[in-house]
């Protein structure tokens, strides 16, 4: 351990600060495709008694009118944040009628470009700014690779804990919230060099169906007659398979400070690109995408973690940091775990916190850009090989096998672990880190074998594996129907959410031309963020 990192953890085991270690929140949101019984995507409408897909406050849609997302209310304990998201989907298959949902992250056997349905989100002009968006996502990446699903795993300290460690280390200079968000940003600085230790434990799409790739060229192997894959990889999707665009490319937001990465995603909201330009905004009179710029807004930047604040009413992303600072990180690696009828369990939970608790609390030295480059060919390394014997990554300076410096990894958090356990009771904490340093040991057990190995064991086939475990997953919500009391409540926001989107179209005014003009306009901040 490093000297402050031990100096944080004795400060924090305190009895008189411990029990920040108790506050902050977890939310999770999960994305999953809607299939008919065959496995094939969908073709339906948004269920009208789910809700509207624009003002439910729990579920709605992505990409696609049929790419379902759950977002749970934040809770202080995973466990907890996982009861509510099993709630939403056991009322949501109430009303699904013969379809289910996909379970894996990489989709299931898509139709031609022109069959998938973008989603929409009505008539309102809030309702037509998310649907434009979306078709510039199409126009950009293609629609097939946003119909990738994934879990988002949100995570925030007490900001009591932040004060606590302000005021022992001297830190009066700057104001409670400078010091705050700096620290969400030495935690991303850590969560960077640590993140592929996630893909190797966690990774759980080591193939796909063949008709994704569209044409594309690739270096898969041919597991079956519809399935490509790579035998070590842990997780196609966060490999340059998935979301990955040209225009994109020379964009990497620095995150060594919050004015720098507010900054850069500024310049990139608003630095045209020359092959959007040439499309234009509109085609034949109607809108293509939002923007010729390099990105349309600022959550179209592609990352594996984002520093986050919740917006006001008319407020943009970059807006809420510079104003108030960071209030939460957002992890956006995860896969969804096959296995898992909700797609993640609470033992990766626990293990969440534990490691994003280190990498908050662990000192985390400034990135330059070649060690960002390095940080990034570890993290390419282990979802295309991370199970490969012997692999080796670069730890300053030198190649370490990815075994040892994942079980080294495991020892440093064991007093994270311990420090939580102590604060919650129990020790699943701990319980999870072990369960983490048996797949070091035996890469078998991981995910992404368990996945190659199901396959195997069923015709090799990408789609018949997806299907089964769906059918598995719908068997058991169908067989665990929601409460009386969860189907009154998410009738009620149904009922509640479908109003506030015909009151939105009923009393908007103006064009749609003139609020995308004034909300582009709206992205200018400060010089310096608070």
């Amino acid at each position: 351990m490093s000297n402050l990192l031990t100096r944080r953890l004795a400060l924090l085991a305190d009895d008189k600060h411990r029990a920040v270690l108790g506050g902050g929140l977890r939310g999770i949101e999960r994305e999953t495709l809607r299939v008919q019984p065959d496995g094939r995507l969908a073709q339906t409408p948004h269920p009208l008694p789910l809700g509207s897909a624009l003002t439910h406050p729990h579920i709605t849609t992505d990409y696609a009118e049929t790419l379902l997302e759950f977002i749970t209310p934040a809770e202080q304990d995973i466990a907890i944040t996982l009861e509510k998201l099993d709630a939403i989907h056991r009322f949501s298959y109430t009303k699904l009628g013969k379809e289910m949902l996909w379970s894996q992250s990489m989709p299931c056997e898509l139709p031609g470009e022109e069959e998938i349905e973008i989603a929409w989100y009505g008539k309102s002009n809030l309702g037509m700014l998310k649907h434009v968006y979306r078709r510039g996502l199409a126009l950009r990446y293609g629609k097939a690779m946003q119909c990738i699903a994934g879990i988002h795993y949100n995570y925030s300290l007490d900001e009591r804990l932040w004060r606590v460690l302000a005021e022992n280390e001297g830190a009066t200079h700057i104001s409670a919230k400078a010091y705050q968000s700096e620290a969400y940003l030495a935690a991303i600085r850590n969560f960077r060099r640590y993140s592929w230790l996630l893909m190797y434990l966690f990774g759980a799409s080591p193939a796909l169906a063949e008709g994704f790739l569209r044409g594309r060229p690739h270096k898969l192997e041919k597991l079956s007659a519809d399935t490509l894959y790579l035998p070590y990889a842990t997780s196609l999707r966060m490999s340059d398979l998935g979301y990955q665009n040209e225009a994109q490319s020379g964009l990497h937001p620095h995150e060594n400070s919050l004015d720098s990465y507010v900054a850069t995603l500024t310049k990139a909201v608003n630095q045209p690109y020359e092959p959007y330009a040439k499309i234009g905004t509109k085609v034949d009179g109607e809108w293509v995408q939002l923007s010729t710029n390099v990105i349309q807004i600022e959550n179209e930047y592609y990352s594996t973690i984002r520093p986050k604040r919740v917006i006001n009413t008319g407020e943009r992303p970059i807006q809420a940091l510079c104003n108030r600072g960071v209030q939460y990180i957002e992890v956006r690696c995860m896969d969804v775990d096959p296995f898992e009828p909700v797609g993640i369990n609470v033992q990766t939970g626990r293990f969440l916190d534990v490691f994003l608790l280190f990498s908050a609390l662990e000192e985390s030295p400034l990135i330059t850009p070649e060690h960002g480059a390095l940080l990034a060919r570890n993290f390419a390394r282990t979802v295309k090989e991370g199970r490969r014997p012997g692999l080796t990554l670069t730890r300053a300076g030198e190649e370490v096998t990815l075994k040892q410096w994942g079980l080294d990894l495991l020892e440093r958090f064991k007093p994270v672990a311990e420090l939580l356990d102590r604060e919650h009771g129990g020790r699943e904490h701990m319980a999870a880190l072990e369960a983490q340093a048996a797949k070091l040991h035996d890469p078998d057990t991981t995910p992404s074998a368990r996945v190659l190995q199901a396959l195997r064991d069923n015709g090799k086939s990408f789609t018949a594996f997806g299907l089964h475990q769906s059918e598995k997953h719908a068997a058991y919500f169908r067989s665990h129907p929601p409460s009386a009391e969860d189907v009154a409540r998410f009738t009620q926001m149904a009922r509640v959410s479908i109003a506030e989107q015909e009151a939105l179209e009923r009393t908007q005014t103006g064009s749609f031309d003139d609020y995308v003009k004034a909300y582009r306009a709206s992205n200018l901040c400060p010089n310096h963020c608070t």
